[in-house]
């Protein structure tokens, strides 16, 4: 039965595993299949035709394993690409742009939200559409922080120069007054730690990927594609590049034993 296919979740690299996680926590009963483009990141970077392009190409992947949903956990690619492939393709799509802003938007007590992120994602300003759809009176400070991404995928997210960056990236918004602060970027979460250092413990941090996971099981669940039954779970992990650095890192941040990753040249497939 469809109920009993498993769940696609893509990013530009590690940070869905952060989404990963919380689905795995939220909705236990479901199987995942992930895919990391290692090769080709960062998407903060690139053009909004290129990561449309990615976006395609990974979404064609994943449906022919057979998902039944899937997750961009990516914020460059859900600003960039979520709209155009939610019309081209006939299977539930979820971003994890909208789940945050909501949230955020709810949260904030003085209207004040910072949002920090990739280029691409800061430079669409799609945080701030969706936070005024929810919340008008907000008003939405970005910052584009183009170092967090590399410092994750080095593991370096308890080091001294992450704390330096996460400061002076953060240190703009502060002098905003923001109350809220919005981790638009799921390798972010990975750097909670180092950011509450930073900002303080009076300030709201929103991470999108636990928002994410709740805003899957509402869809599934809606659409009769939950999964009530006690099957085998046996996620899948796929990247292209790197398996083993990322299959060492899945198990350091997962709540389950990663045992494979496999490489696989996702423009060879289309």
């Amino acid at each position: 039965m469809i109920n009993n296919t498993p769940i696609g979740v893509f990013d530009s690299g590690i940070g869905g595993l952060t989404v990963v996680k919380e689905i795995m926590n939220q909705i236990p009963g479901e199987t995942i299949i992930y895919f990391g483009d290692t090769a080709r990141l960062p998407y903060g970077s690139k053009s909004k035709e290129t990561v449309i392009t990615y976006t395609r190409q990974i979404i064609r992947f994943l449906i022919g394993k057979g998902v039944k949903a899937i997750v961009i956990a990516c914020n460059t690619a859900s600003a960039f690409a979520l709209e155009t492939v939610k019309a081209e393709f006939d299977i539930p799509i979820i971003g994890v742009v909208k789940p945050g802003a909501k949230m955020a938007a709810k949260a904030t007590r003085n209207g004040r939200i910072g949002v920090i992120g990739t280029v691409g994602t800061i430079e669409s300003g799609i945080y701030s559409e969706f936070m005024s759809q929810t919340n008008p009176r907000v008003k939405v400070f970005g910052k584009a922080c183009p170092l967090f991404v590399p410092l994750v995928e080095e593991g370096l997210v308890d080091d001294p120069v992450t704390y330096e960056m996460a400061s002076r990236y953060t240190s703009v918004l502060l002098d905003k007054d923001i109350d809220t602060l919005v981790l638009g970027c799921t390798h972010y979460p990975l750097l909670r730690k180092t950011i509450r250092k930073v900002v303080g413990e009076d300030i709201v941090l929103v991470n999108p990927a636990y928002e994410t996971a709740k805003s899957l099981a509402e869809v599934i669940t809606h659409k009769g594609l939950r999964n009530d039954s006690s099957p085998k779970i046996d996620h899948k992990f796929y990247v292209s590049d790197g398996a083993e650095k990322f299959r060492q890192f899945a198990n350091t941040i997962l709540p389950c034993e990663v045992m494979e990753t496999k490489d696989i040249n996702i423009e060879e497939l289309g």
